[in-house]
């Protein structure tokens, strides 16, 4: 199987890797330079880097730069020990470049007003492939999102099914309503989204949370909720709100971003409820 074939089509289904590539060489080792080795998230990999231990600690690596994001340069030197445990006649040292392969990240905005429109618009320049759900076709339609990769009009109850959730997925709540968001708020958690972020008040935002926690979600199904959104640089008109919240989404992508004072508070509701459930747990077992 052809390594760059196998990248595309990793890519086009949303899905990371790792390419780790030989760089530089010194003294004899099992494979040339520009030699490489795709490891998958499953942990599989396509080519290879010379085998036996260097492939080894290239797939640790490797598995390190798909959790982290960033590339690295690792330094390999082939021991006479090493050597003869592999059954090689080779020694020297090599030097490999490990990078992430990683998918263009799909925005889901469920929900398809002026806030919604403005966050589409940043989020398309900065390489998010934008997703719109709205159960009103008269906002969800292509003269107002004309460079959106689809356009749902469906119920937020149902509509998350007609389109691919990765775990290199954005999901956005930012509906029309009090109960349009506890809906959308629901299926999104359900989701493998790597963010899913709700937009409102603080006291709405507890409302909606507490009340999925009565329901009987685990609270580690919130752990990837960020509410409010955006970061904190007073922003008040949609564009403005828009600008805060693609910086988050770069930021998240970028693995840099820490939660702000408001969105902690979050953190805390589900603090308290698993303190509620662990009593109930011990008296069960």
């Amino acid at each position: 199987m052809d390594v760059y074939e196998e990248i595309v089509r990793l890519r086009s289904e949303g899905r990371s890797g790792a390419l780790a590539t030989i760089v530089r060489r010194l003294g004899s080792t099992p494979r040339k330079d520009h030699a490489k080795m795709l490891v998958r998230q499953d942990g599989s990999f396509v080519g290879t880097v010379g085998g036996g231990c260097v492939e080894a600690e290239v797939w640790r690596h490797a598995n390190q730069v798909m959790e982290s994001g960033r590339a690295t340069l690792v330094k390999y030197e082939l021991t006479q020990d090493d050597t003869e445990n592999e059954g090689l006649v080779c020694g020297g040292t090599v030097e490999i470049f490990i990078e992430p392969v990683i998918p263009e990240p799909t925005l889901i905005l469920m929900g398809a007003g002026h806030l919604g429109q403005a966050i589409a618009e940043a989020a398309d320049r900065v390489g998010f492939q934008v997703v719109v759900l709205d159960d009103r076709e008269s906002f969800a339609n292509r003269e107002r999102f004309p460079r959106a990769r689809e356009v749902i009009v469906d119920s937020f109850r149902t509509g998350l099914s007609q389109t691919s959730v990765t775990v290199n997925t954005f999901i956005l709540v930012i509906t029309r309503g009090h109960s349009h968001d506890h809906a959308a708020l629901e299926q999104a958690i359900r989701t493998d989204a790597r963010y899913v972020g709700l937009v409102g008040s603080r006291r709405k935002i507890q409302l909606i949370v507490e009340h999925l926690l009565e329901q009987g979600y685990d609270p580690d199904r919130f752990k990837r909720l960020y509410a409010p959104i955006g970061l904190a640089i007073g922003s008040e008109t949609p564009e403005e709100i828009a600008i805060s919240v693609t910086a988050e989404l770069i930021a998240i992508r970028k693995g840099v971003h820490e939660r702000n004072h408001k969105q902690r508070f979050v953190q805390k509701i589900l603090q308290r409820a698993r303190m509620k459930s662990a009593p109930a747990q011990v008296a069960a077992g």
